[in-house]
């Protein structure tokens, strides 16, 4: 294969396909999670044999997303270490959505943005996994007093809104940041836009100077 010198590795083929992966595990997750959380969304319990198999396949989505997400945060975690240059750039994100990045810190190869978002969604998961071993008929919910069942049922609903908004985000401040989507599903970037947005990682990886 012809290496481009105009372009830098970002993200390896793993790193990829397990972002991927956890993308369209959630996507069927978040899916069948609104047909069982209101009956406006009914009609998407198509998508999954009706409405018995969505209630079925629902919590068995969310094992496999499970250990594509486990997977991910072992991939990622030291990467996702907040820094005081992370704290000091998300203090500044505003002028930066407006278009003004020079008070910014430099970040790494991921910046305080993704890496907050990161920790977020690690929260995220981490409730909708234990409340939903709570609300799990067929295996667990038996073994909880039903006060306990319908407090998870709340935690288990607010967190799962709160994931998606997380996601939507994440794919808006994507789509804004052009290229942002190509490096995920090819892996690399333009020098010119590593070292416009992540001048640190761009000096790492290229042996340059401030």
């Amino acid at each position: 294969m012809i290496r481009d010198p105009e372009k830098l590795d970002r993200y390896t083929a793993p790193e990829r396909v397990n972002h991927w992966l956890v993308a369209m595990t959630f996507i069927l997750l978040a899916l069948s999670g609104l047909v069982l959380f209101h009956p406006l969304f009914f009609p998407l319990s198509q998508l999954f044999g009706g409405g018995v198999w969505t209630r079925i396949l629902h919590p068995f989505i969310g094992v496999v997303l499970i250990c594509f997400f486990g997977s991910m945060f072992f991939r990622f975690r030291r990467l996702c270490i907040m820094t005081a240059a992370d704290w000091e750039w998300l203090a500044h994100s505003r002028e930066m959505m407006n278009g003004d990045d020079r008070s910014l810190p430099e970040s790494g190869k991921l910046n305080g943005g993704q890496k907050l978002l990161f920790w977020l969604l690690v929260a995220c998961m981490s409730l909708l996994i234990l409340s939903g071993i709570v609300m799990w008929r067929a295996y667990f919910s038996f073994l909880f007093p039903v006060a306990v069942i319908r407090f998870a049922a709340v935690v288990h609903a607010a967190t799962g809104a709160g994931m998606i908004a997380l996601i939507i985000g994440h794919i808006y401040l994507a789509i804004w940041t052009r290229e942002s989507i190509g490096a995920m599903l090819y892996g690399k970037v333009r020098r010119a836009w590593a070292k416009q947005h992540h001048p640190a990682w761009f000096r790492e990886i290229t042996g340059g100077r401030k």
